[in-house]
């Protein structure tokens, strides 16, 4: 088992329930390096990945960001941004 695979910011699980009651699918990831979440809404699929201020990304993290084709990784630090990074909220 790779070492960040069963670790979690602690205010993922806020984030995640604010993005559920904004209307959004939200489903955790766990694949080293791969953002946490994945959340769809109105029609539009994001992946975040949530820091909790402290930390910046893995070396891991970093690569699988760099050598990602899709749309761009948001990273969020907290309720306002995460609902941000998917328009369910204007700045």
């Amino acid at each position: 088992m790779h070492r960040y695979a069963n670790k979690r910011d602690k205010n993922e699980s806020r984030i995640i329930e604010a993005l559920r009651a904004a209307g959004a699918s939200v489903t955790p990831l766990s694949a080293p390096g791969v953002p946490d979440l994945l959340v769809g809404f109105r029609g539009q699929t994001y992946l975040l990945e949530v820091k909790d201020g402290r930390n910046g990304l893995t070396d891991e993290q970093d690569d699988w960001h760099t050598n990602w084709r899709g749309s761009p990784v948001w990273i969020v630090r907290n309720l306002e941004e995460s609902l941000r990074a998917i328009s369910a909220v204007q700045e």
